[in-house]
């Protein structure tokens, strides 16, 4: 098909042999959203995206037939625009669908507890944290500016079906803000996982699987090393040729010590 890129677009061709639009202006395809594609668990019926951007997260758990449907909500109109043409791009109309709305107002009514899973990679950033402006699109992504964190959790948990999950990729120093908000959200955290660049630095983002109406139980996954020596670990090259995390990362349930 022929391709129509618009000015401050370009081309390029990603994991799971996607070609994605992207605007040169924004926020592009990054390894926060390769993570939380990898992490989502297991194949469920329906889900939803919050906060799309070019739609890559939904691309490719479609491309790998993780679900039935995939919504992709954005509420920025032209980069809900780009995951449109990013899906027809992919070929990908029945799996995936472009909705332009606000987490702050969506579901409605029609769609409340209608999704096996929620997933997002939603703005870490608060609006009084460093300049930004509400009319940068790069700015919106990273900024609260049309929805905090409690608002993510909100429209996760009257999306979910009772015992859905939700999945989220955010930033260490808010990790006691996230919490907060699942649990005042009816989602219990119960899987996760600190990822570093290298061995010697502090975590850069971290990884967390919640479920709505679940029972108290944390499994926090060995931490995950993205290169070593200037080359890929062992755990990050399993997930860039499988498009899933390795077995120790998957765990359900802690594990069980016993007291000496």
């Amino acid at each position: 098909m022929e391709i129509l890129l618009e000015e401050h677009e370009r081309l390029d061709e990603v994991n799971d042999k996607l070609s994605l639009i992207q605007k040169l202006d924004g926020l592009t395809f990054g390894t926060d959203a390769l993570l939380l594609a990898g992490f989502v668990g297991k194949p469920a019926g329906r889900a939803l995206e919050l906060g799309g951007g070019s739609g890559i997260i939904s691309l490719l758990l479609a491309t790998r037939e993780r679900f039935s449907h995939i919504d992709c909500l954005e509420i920025q109109e032209p980069y809900a625009e780009l995951i449109e043409r990013n899906i027809r791009l992919n070929k990908l109309d029945d799996r995936v669908t472009a909705i332009l709305g606000d987490v702050r107002t969506f579901p409605v009514r029609a769609e409340t507890g209608r999704y096996d899973a929620v997933f997002s990679n939603p703005p870490y950033m608060t609006v009084d944290s460093g300049a930004s402006c509400v009319k940068d699109a790069k700015e919106i992504a990273r900024h609260e500016h049309f929805g905090g964190i409690v608002d993510f959790t909100a429209a996760a948990s009257r999306a979910l079906k009772y015992g859905g999950t939700f999945y989220v990729v955010f930033r260490p120093e808010r990790l006691a803000d996230l919490f907060s908000a699942c649990r005042a959200s009816g989602l219990e955290p119960k899987r996760l996982c600190f990822v570093s660049a290298r061995r010697e630095l502090p975590p850069s983002m971290v990884l967390l699987e919640a479920r709505r109406g679940g029972k108290v139980g944390l499994y926090v996954t060995p931490p995950l090393i993205l290169s070593e020596d200037g080359q890929d670990t062992e755990e990050m090259t399993y997930i860039l040729e499988h498009g899933k995390f390795p077995a120790p990362y998957e765990r359900r349930t802690p594990c069980r010590t016993s007291r000496t």
